[in-house]
């Protein structure tokens, strides 16, 4: 069985297909699904969609890119963290790929919400779900400073939707921190990010669709969903050089480790 680590069912693409989604996974041996917040006014939507189905979860964040939406206090954050089926914090990290005419420094706001996030995660001693794009020299440093070094009191976490160097990766690895891929994986231009997976270890590993975006070979340009994830594993299998199955198994083992309120 296959888990969808990553997940936007809440997005307009895909919250009026619920039922048809749900089916599609079950005849893909999809059983489990994490739901991702973006912003604080989505998460009753989010945590609802875990209330109602014992095989999704969901988390509580406000993404990096979203501007003009209500800004988490740590109080938020806590609050909504301790709610039943929320099993994770975020998806927060650093997103500098669309600057303008802005510069990094004018990205304070962002890292002042990271470190926000950061903070609940290790108060409720959840995981975090990191978001990092054009920004990895600034989110790996913020966590080191945060206290998120691998050590007693960190919460740990996923480098999620992994497009970053093997350096970047090997610096995530070492804090602590696990390497999810997506469908990006399957890309035929992708071939250093496989490079990358080659040397992730297999205990360290998730699997994810970032639905509704990114959908794999062979569905790449159409609308992605949790059905698909198995696409996924089966590239990781080839660079593994394994069965699809101990992938399956693996991803879904580390997805319980990491995420410890999924066995609550």
């Amino acid at each position: 069985m296959f888990t969808d680590s990553h997940c936007h069912l809440t997005f307009p693409e895909l919250a009026s297909q619920l039922s048809a989604i749900r089916l599609a996974m079950t005849q893909a041996q999809v059983d489990r699904a994490l739901c991702i917040c973006t912003t604080l006014e989505e998460f009753p939507a989010v945590q609802g969609l875990a209330a109602r189905y014992d095989n999704f979860w969901a988390t509580v964040g406000v993404h990096p890119d979203n501007e003009g939406v209500t800004e988490p206090t740590l109080q938020d954050l806590l609050t909504r963290g301790q709610m039943p089926r929320v099993v994770g914090i975020g998806e927060t990290g650093l997103d500098y790929y669309r600057l303008g005419d802005r510069s990094v420094a004018d990205m304070a706001w962002q890292r002042d919400r990271f470190r926000t996030h950061i903070r609940a995660a290790r108060q409720l001693a959840k995981p975090l779900v990191i978001h990092t794009r054009s920004a990895s020299d600034d989110t790996l440093a913020i966590l080191r400073e945060e206290g998120e070094d691998g050590t007693a009191g960190s919460a740990g976490g996923v480098f999620h939707c992994f497009t970053e160097t093997d350096q970047v990766a090997r610096a995530a690895l070492d804090l602590g921190f696990y390497i999810s891929f997506s469908g990006i994986l399957t890309f035929k231009s992708a071939q250093d990010l496989r490079d990358v997976a080659a040397f992730v270890p297999l205990d360290r590993l998730l699997i994810e669709t970032d639905s509704p975006y990114l959908a794999p070979v062979p569905y790449r340009g159409k609308t992605n969903n949790p059905s698909f994830v198995p696409y996924v594993a089966a590239q990781l299998a080839q660079i593994k050089q394994c069965p699809v199955e101990q992938i399956a198994d693996i991803t879904s083992r580390n997805f319980e480790a990491l995420f410890k309120g999924v066995l609550a």
